[in-house]
């Protein structure tokens, strides 16, 4: 059996609905509480990434627009400064918990390019062992391929599974707004059952998966199930949790079950 307890580096990917309220502003008391959590992995000492989303949601709610823009220019305007709002709020929040945290804005052809690629992987490797804590979103004031849905990593969970193999990590955990993956979607069936362990993803699985993300975010259980195909593939197992109380990850952690689990590739039955 996957010993979780045993995982030292690890990868946390927290979505918009996680991070925000239904008018868009963030939920600070939420943000604290995950950057407690995490401090307190790295305390253990652990190793710990942090994909985050949000920058847009931020901006929208920090510029007082009614609504996420559909026009890409406002779209990066608003990542512009969501981001800055976000990195401010998570610096002060880790910081009183004694870490340091590092921004670190990415692009699909930064891990296309090999050059650039190493150029990250050295980048995540000395922030690592300087005791840093990486934060990471995609670029999207430069990156006009994500906010469009055209191309590039095109949501934060494919964006999470990319670092997570790029710093060859022991773990990924997704934080979201569902508790897992179910056999339905429990927002329209309410006999949907949520699935403890996942060996393998196949198309019956992923049509089972269906269903968008929320009006905040950009990624569904679709996304998700591509993460971890990704993940399943490199032999670093995956967790799909809620993120109503970020404290799950330490549970996670504990070796307590929560959420659904995907097995690396390799893993059989037993």
């Amino acid at each position: 059996m996957l010993d979780l307890k045993a995982c030292r580096r690890v990868v946390v990917k927290v979505g918009t609905s996680s991070l925000t309220y239904e008018t868009g502003r963030l939920n600070l008391r939420r943000v604290e509480k995950l950057a407690r959590a995490l401090s307190d992995l790295k305390n253990f000492g652990r190793e710990i990434v942090l994909v985050t989303s949000g920058a847009v949601g931020a901006g929208v709610a920090r510029l007082g627009l009614e609504e996420k823009p559909h026009d890409v220019r406002l779209k990066q305007a608003a990542a512009a400064v969501g981001q800055s709002e976000l990195m401010n709020v998570y610096g002060r929040f880790f910081g009183e918990y004694g870490h340091t945290v590092a921004q670190l804005l990415l692009t699909r052809d930064v891990v296309d390019t090999p050059e650039k690629k190493q150029n990250v992987t050295n980048t995540f490797e000395t922030l690592l062992k300087l005791g840093a804590i990486p934060i990471v979103n995609e670029n999207d004031t430069v990156s006009t391929y994500e906010l469009e849905h055209v191309t590039a990593f095109g949501d934060n969970d494919t964006l999470a599974a990319v670092c997570a193999q790029l710093i060859s990590a022991d773990l990924l955990i997704l934080l979201s707004d569902i508790d897992g993956l179910y056999d339905a979607d429990p927002r329209t069936h309410e006999e949907a059952r949520r699935i403890p362990v996942v060996y393998r993803i196949d198309d019956e699985l992923m049509k089972a998966a269906g269903g968008e993300g929320t009006k905040r975010g950009t990624g569904g259980m679709a996304t998700k199930l591509n993460a971890a195909k990704l993940c399943m593939e490199a032999g670093i197992p995956m967790v799909i949790a809620s993120g109503e109380n970020p404290d799950i990850v330490c549970d996670i952690l504990d070796g307590r079950h929560a959420g659904t689990v995907f097995m690396p590739k390799g893993r059989e039955k037993a």
